[in-house]
């Protein structure tokens, strides 16, 4: 059955941007593709300036109320939530797969993933403590309130088109913000699946709201995110580019900014490392979603010792992935997003071999005149690379060979954005140092596992500002207020 015909058959299928509590037809829409045989999955709104506006409007009416809702109340509802999803998750993962072409599998556990921040933080609206300063003056009383910051703006990509959704809204919605969110023009589908279970608990109107738009026209949304002094935070996951671009144009109002930019995670993997967990891992890191995520191992540091017992293995395992439909159950791999993501894979990989790269496997599409590329190993590959300097963000994994620790950290650290790293160790003085020394906002010792509700989720320098889940995840939508009672 042809895509557009399974999600007519759904409940959570909507073709309308959701603005206070309303379902917005638009007078334009934009098509949305399945990136896995080009087929148009639907005809989505293209929201226009007045849209955003009556959301930005909506949302800032609606703050009045929502901010002053007991903690309970709003724990209640995100814990709902969070249970509509994995009631739902079936038809969720299959909107998901359809428009972003990550296997049904990788969807499905996307569900549970993106439903658990909805339940963390729905535990977390009920432990926004304030504080009770110690007396300095005898007449004198401190104290330090907690409330929320105000109106929302979230802007969130493709390759987590459910959980960045969630790990965003769900800390906004506790702290008692309301929120405007503009997905992927990729992927829209599942922002509005999710908008249509958001509307089956009838909240307030004007708490969440969605607006859609083709890539025409997201400089025209952001722009208004960026200037409009009704919104106060604005939240973004994507591409340093963009990221930079979105907190200069908040300069002028002054908002609180959240940035997840991506990165260009090491993968490092030491003489006295476990060589078969470390190959198993680095193609669980490097080739889930076809290498289409934030913290994937982009690039793979070996040191000398191990170094062809280790890409021997690499390759057996990257081997054995199933390549094919992402709606079939064995399969571990599907296509690239876009076009524009396939021409940089190919860009990348034909730097390398002309740079003096080795292909041990892949290096070529699986099937011609299509998105699906076959997972690529390349060994011999240097820092002239741009497989190296650069987020390939697709299936190719470079292997170098390093010959001390302080050289593998010192590659490590040359990168402009530290996101996540990964190193494969058995010297215990030897993973105390590495991790200390490590320039990144996440490290995963011996795993690739690294990301759930209870992790601070960022980065250091260029990879963004913030931290997204855990219990800091909160603070990010929360201003600090003191108040000083005098008279005593």
């Amino acid at each position: 059955m042809a895509g557009r015909q399974i999600l007519q058959n759904f409940k959570l299928f909507r073709e309308r941007a959701f603005v206070n509590g309303k379902w917005l037809c638009g007078k334009r829409t934009f098509p949305v593709f399945n990136p896995a045989n080009g087929e148009i999955l639907a005809d989505v709104a293209e929201s226009e300036k007045d849209d955003v506006v009556n959301a930005i409007d909506s949302a800032n009416s609606a703050f009045k109320e929502w901010k002053v809702t007991s903690c309970k109340y709003r724990s209640n509802v995100l814990k709902k939530l969070a249970q509509s999803l994995v009631d739902n998750r079936n038809e969720l993962a299959t909107i998901m797969t359809l428009e972003c072409g990550k296997p049904l599998s990788e969807s499905k556990g996307e569900v549970l993933y993106a439903a658990s921040f909805l339940e963390w933080f729905g535990e977390e609206a009920k432990r926004i403590n304030g504080d009770v300063l110690p007396n300095i003056e005898s007449n004198i009383r401190r104290l330090i309130l907690k409330q929320p910051v105000g109106v929302c703006a979230m802007i969130t990509p493709w390759n987590f088109p459910l959980g960045m959704i969630t790990r965003k809204v769900g800390a906004a919605i506790a702290a008692g913000c309301t929120t405007i969110l503009k997905p992927s023009e990729e992927t829209p589908l599942t922002a509005l699946a999710f908008s249509k279970l958001v509307d089956d608990l009838s909240l307030p109107k004007g708490v969440f709201n969605v607006v859609t738009c083709s890539k025409d026209n997201n400089q025209m949304i952001g722009t208004l995110f960026c200037e409009h002094p009704d919104i106060r935070k604005i939240s973004f996951t994507g591409s340093t580019k963009v990221g930079k671009w979105l907190l200069e144009k908040s300069a002028n109002t002054v908002k609180r900014v959240s940035l997840e930019n991506g990165g260009n995670a090491p993968f490092i993997v030491f003489n006295s490392a476990d060589v078969k967990l470390a190959a198993a891992k680095a193609v669980g890191s490097r080739f889930r979603n076809s290498g289409q995520t934030c913290i994937c191992a982009e690039m793979i540091l070996v040191q000398n010792d191990i170094h062809d017992e280790f890409v021997e293995e690499f390759k057996k395992a990257t081997l054995k992935l199933k390549i094919g439909d992402p709606l079939h159950h064995d399969t571990t791999m599907s296509s690239l997003i876009n076009q524009s993501g396939l021409d940089k894979v190919l860009d990348h990989v034909n730097d390398a071999k002309e740079k003096g790269g080795k292909i041990i496997c892949g290096g070529e599409p699986f099937i011609e005149n299509s998105l699906f590329y076959k997972p690529t190993i390349i060994s011999n590959c240097d820092l002239t690379m741009s497989c190296v300097q650069e987020e390939t963000f697709g299936p190719v994994a470079p292997v170098i060979k390093f010959k001390t620790e302080q050289e593998a950290v010192d590659i490590a650290n040359n990168a402009s954005a530290g996101l996540g790293g990964y190193f494969f160790s058995n010297d215990l003085s030897q993973i105390w140092r590495v991790v200390e020394n490590l320039e990144v906002g996440m490290v995963g010792v011996n795993e690739n596992a690294i990301s759930n509700e209870i992790i601070p989720f960022g980065g250091v320098r260029e990879a963004g500002l913030g931290r997204e889940g855990s219990i800091y995840g909160i603070n990010e939508y929360l201003e600090l207020k003191l108040v000083c009672l005098g008279g005593i």
